[in-house]
């Protein structure tokens, strides 16, 4: 185990990834993605602990969280909330930690109202568009921060 955290907060309906859409979002489940982390966390020395949550303040009070327990870093799948959260915004912006967003698909690539994200103006950066392999890149760039 590390000193090194890096906290991975999901946002609403990645709970039914592998199942939901696999044509935008791929055939990799949450746990599939979890134990890729996990294993890639270990050869970088870094703690990774992934949740999930269907709503937004449970978002928020992890990034809270990430910033009481001193985390290197944040990468945040906020999906829908990443189109409309303001509150999340706030989040991050009250925190110190570093916070990756990440998505599996490219938003720039779907619907117009997918093109505009708050997470970003206050995000270290953003990686979209390579699947499960978008939160590896993440992992990987925490781990150079």
């Amino acid at each position: 185990m590390s000193d090194k955290l890096v906290l991975v907060l999901n946002g609403p309906n990645l709970n039914l990834l592998g199942k939901r859409e696999p044509g935008i979002y791929g055939s990799a489940t949450l746990a599939d993605i979890e134990a890729s982390l996990q294993q890639r966390g270990e050869d970088l020395g870094i703690t990774v602990e992934l949740r999930q949550s269907n709503h937004e303040g449970a978002l928020v009070d992890g990034l809270h969280e990430a910033q009481e327990r001193g985390a290197a870093a944040v990468i945040l799948n906020a999906g829908a909330y990443t189109h409309t959260s303001i509150a999340l915004l706030d989040a991050i912006r009250a925190i110190t930690v570093p916070v990756i967003e990440v998505h599996l698909s490219n938003p720039h690539a779907r619907e117009a109202f997918r093109h505009t994200s708050w997470i970003a103006p206050a995000a270290k950066g953003t990686i979209a568009g390579f699947g499960a392999d978008s939160y590896l890149l993440a992992l990987e760039a925490a781990a150079r921060l």
